[in-house]
Formats: C-alpha cells, sequence, structure tokens
C-alpha cells in the first residue's frame, strides 16, 4: 500500500500566503503597519539626532580646547563682593604651564543706538574693557572686522559680541553707538564664543581708551581673567589658580573651566535622549499590540479557511506559520517605513540646524530587528491559536 506524502509547504508559498492575507484586509494592516512604523522612526531619529548633537559638540570641544580656564572675584568672607588684586594678572602668567593670559574688565556704563535712547534701557548689554589678545585666548572668530588693537583701543573704537550686536540692531561696521555720553565706532562684530557667552552680551573697548573716558586708573579692578594652560596641565594649574591670584584669600576667587558648561549640556542631552527613547519604546509597543490585535481578529474571522486548509491536509505547523509569517511580513514591512522616516527626521533636523549627519548603523540596523521580534511576539499567540482549531471545530464555528 503506498504510503500517503507529507504534506510541505515550502518558504515561498508561505511568503505568499501572508502576504494574501494581509491583501484581504489592508486599511488593518496598513494601520498596524503605520503603528509600527511610528515607533521604529522614534528610535532610529532620537539616537541619529543625539549621536549627530554628540558629534558636534566633541568637535566644538575639541575645536575649541578644554585648556581654557577661568578666575573671576567671588565673594569675601564677610559676605561682599569680592575684587581681584592688580597682581592677579601678572602672577597667573608666572605660572609655568601658562600659555596665555588676557583680562577683562566691566565697566560702569551704558551703551545705546543713539544718545536720544534712556540710559536706563541697556537691553542686558555690559560695556567691558577687553585687551587685544583675548580673542586668542577664548579661541573667537570676527564675523565682521576686526578686534581691539593696540592702535584702535586707544580710541573710540567698540567691538559688538554676537548677541550685542543682534540686540542693538548692528549689522556692519562703521556704524556708531554711543557709550557713556560719547559716540563709539563699531569696528568689528564678533561670532558666538561658546566659552565665554558673557563676551557675547558685551561692547568691548580698549583699555586705554576705558581709562581715558571712563575714569579708570591705572590698574582697574579686574572683573575676569582668561587663561589658557598645557592641555596635560589643566587640573594642576586649576589647583594653584586661587592662591596665586589672591594669596591673602584665596577663598574669594572663584575658579572654573568653560568647556564644563559644554560637558553638563552634554550629560543633559543624554538625559532627554533616554527619555525619548523611553517614549519610542511605548510607541512601538502599543503598534506591536496592535499588530496582535488585527491577527487574533484575523483567527476568528478566517475559522471556514482555517478549517478547509486543515481538511485538506494542512498541519498545524502550516497553519501556524502562516499567521506568524502575515505578523512578521506586517512588522517587518512597518520597520522599514519606520527606518526610511527616522532618517528622514535626522536628516531634516540635520539640514535645519546646520549640524552634520551622524546615524549609527546599531540604529537602523536595531530598529528593524527590534520590529521583527516585535512582530514574531504579536503573532505567537494568534499563530498557536489558529494552528490549535480541528478541522470540524473550525467548520462548525464558521
Amino acid at each position: 500500500m503506498t504510503p500517503t506524502p507529507t504534506s510541505r509547504l515550502l518558504p515561498r508559498d508561505l511568503l505568499r500566503l501572508g502576504a494574501l492575507g494581509l491583501r484581504t484586509r489592508r486599511m488593518r494592516a496598513a494601520l498596524s503597519v503605520l503603528g509600527i512604523a511610528i515607533g521604529i522612526a522614534a528610535l532610529v531619529a532620537v539616537v541619529g539626532i543625539s549621536e549627530s548633537s554628540r558629534s558636534d559638540l566633541l568637535n566644538q570641544l575639541d575645536s575649541l580646547g578644554t585648556n581654557l580656564l577661568s578666575v573671576a572675584p567671588g565673594q569675601s568672607f564677610a559676605g561682599g563682593e569680592a575684587t581681584l588684586p592688580d597682581t592677579a594678572r601678572p602672577m597667573i602668567g608666572r605660572i609655568t604651564p601658562v600659555r596665555e593670559v588676557s583680562e577683562v574688565a566691566n565697566l560702569d556704563t551704558t551703551v545705546r543706538r543713539t544718545d536720544y535712547v534712556d540710559e536706563n534701557e541697556t537691553g542686558g548689554i555690559q560695556v567691558t574693557a577687553v585687551e587685544p589678545g583675548l580673542l586668542e585666548t577664548v579661541s573667537g572668530t570676527v564675523a565682521a572686522g576686526t578686534f581691539i588693537t593696540p592702535a584702535n583701543g586707544a580710541f573710540e573704537s567698540v567691538v559688538l559680541g554676537s548677541v550685542a550686536a543682534e540686540r542693538l540692531g548692528i549689522t556692519d561696521v562703521g556704524t556708531r553707538v554711543y557709550i557713556g555720553n560719547r559716540w563709539f565706532t563699531v569696528v568689528g562684530i564678533l561670532e558666538e564664543l561658546p566659552l565665554a557667552g558673557d563676551l557675547d552680551r558685551s561692547a568691548l573697548v580698549g583699555f586705554p581708551a576705558a581709562t581715558r573716558h571712563f575714569g579708570f586708573g591705572e590698574r582697574p579692578d579686574t572683573s575676569k581673567i582668561y587663561l589658557r594652560t598645557d592641555p596635560g596641565q589643566v587640573n594642576q594649574v586649576r589647583d594653584v589658580l586661587a592662591a596665586t591670584a589672591n594669596p591673602d584669600d584665596p577663598s574669594s576667587v572663584d575658579v572654573s573651566r568653560p568647556s564644563d558648561v559644554l560637558e553638563a549640556r552634554a550629560a543633559a542631552d543624554d538625559a532627554l535622549t533616554a527619555l525619548f527613547l523611553g517614549l519610542g519604546l511605548v510607541a512601538l509597543l502599543v503598534g506591536g499590540i496592535g499588530v496582535a490585535n488585527v491577527m487574533v481578529i484575523a483567527v476568528l474571522e478566517r475559522r471556514q479557511e482555517i478549517g478547509l486548509r486543515r481538511a485538506l491536509g494542512a498541519t498545524t505547523r502550516h497553519v501556524g506559520g502562516q499567521f506568524l509569517t502575515e505578523s512578521l511580513i506586517m512588522a517587518g514591512l512597518g520597520g522599514l517605513l519606520g527606518v526610511v522616516l527616522g532618517i528622514g527626521v535626522s536628516v531634516a533636523y540635520a539640514a535645519v540646524s546646520g549640524s552634520g549627519i551622524l546615524i549609527p548603523a546599531y540604529a537602523p540596523l536595531g530598529g528593524l530587528v527590534a520590529a521583527i521580534g516585535i512582530g514574531a511576539v504579536a503573532g505567537l499567540y494568534p499563530a498557536l491559536r489558529a494552528a490549535r482549531l480541528s478541522p470540524t471545530d473550525a467548520l462548525r464555528g464558521a
């Protein structure tokens, strides 16, 4: 007697059956695919944007250097505002690893667009006396014109920080502004200074002009000193700066490293990235639940089809594989769409913000794997439920 041949279902047939099942429920399948796509797009976009921002920040730190330190007066022992002694700058300059030193001093005067503006309307702009070497010390660049030099620093010349120029409505050099009770000519406008944000909101004049026009003595009280050190000696210099700047009262000296602000911003970005990744995972979980819901309903609606296939010789493995394949196809399509959307969002963000594009390979690959994994988990129960239906029960129920 000839044995009955074993029922076989080739992989291409399994894919065809899975795709056919989805085509009969296009709207449900499309919504499930969209749910998965939103979750994957969120994950890929968050990773892409985060890594791009981090890369830009690290490049910025590399270009600006982490060896910039600043020394400023803090509070005295009695709780009042302290001042740095006249010897602070030359003493700091004698520290061997220190390469560059520049001091700035805030002036008790205002800058206005014209003399018709109320002197109390400062716009948050500080007038600051600076040395010619300050720009090199803080690794700044000039957007237009030139910086304070030994020549123009003795006359009525002013350089505006990026924010100060914006608030005064000045875009070109040669414009005049009213400082104190006289006119100064704008000779330069600075680019943004990431490591010296207070200078962005300042109008900078030379020390000789400040001394002549605003009543400074030979050595004004210094508001802040910027210095560059050997990169390998930053911590050692930082430890001795307070005592060097003010040997009589080191506790009244504030020593900081401006690059710490950028590093703190990177830490904050990490926290936000973790939050958005969590939201993306929630969206992906919701999408997976949607897939599971669609597949459970499909099993209930297609009991007659299941019973007929079982009666014609389909095994439980074939039926279960068909429904699991449908779930995987939906999740795979959602994963591909989500990866494309996530990359598109990252590229759009880079174009708008002007940053570089850095999307790690693990982001799209991991997103696709996660989508397929969610599809497998979501489709497992409906597939097992379909496979356990006997032909008689399925046809009777239909």
